[in-house]
């Protein structure tokens, strides 16, 4: 089955990268999944996550995992990446930071189900690993939410 893409409007994918130096919600784009009458999981990895730190201005690393089971829409993963490199001049405190993403993709995508982790690496001894997630109100998603948060064991 060949699929058109050529109507998705996309505007990261397959141009030039311009990289945005402060936080950018509005370079998420996406595209319709062809998949809608099935549940799976996708994820990304973002093992080179940098922010800085709001009180210091000091940088903070991170992996931002991100896993989600999509309804109508995809996030594109160009404009994901871009997303994610306007929080490197970004002052955010790391649960800020995570709970910004969850809810700007939840903005964007909708999505029945979404789960956002953040494994900081040490500063003054201390991880911090920020974990937030959603499910679809009035759905099964919002009860597996609500089992994943209360069972989840940080790892």
């Amino acid at each position: 089955m060949e699929i058109n893409r050529k109507n998705e409007k996309l505007k990261a994918l397959g141009n030039t990268t311009e990289y945005q130096m402060d936080y950018a919600p509005e370079v998420l784009e996406f595209f319709a999944n062809q998949h809608t009458e099935n549940d799976y999981w996708v994820r990304f990895n973002c093992p080179e996550f940098t922010t800085l730190c709001p009180i210091t201005g000091q940088p903070d690393f991170a992996e931002i995992r991100i896993s989600y089971i999509p309804d109508q829409k995809m996030v594109e993963s160009k404009s994901l990446k871009l997303y994610l490199f306007s929080f490197r001049n970004h002052g955010g405190f790391h649960e800020d930071n995570v709970n910004t993403i969850m809810k700007d993709l939840i903005k964007l995508m909708e999505p029945k189900y979404i789960e956002v982790l953040g494994l900081f690496v040490p500063r003054g001894g201390i991880s911090i690993y920020p974990y937030a997630n959603y499910g679809k109100p009035g759905t099964k998603y919002e009860k597996m939410a609500e089992h994943r948060m209360l069972s989840h064991d940080m790892m």
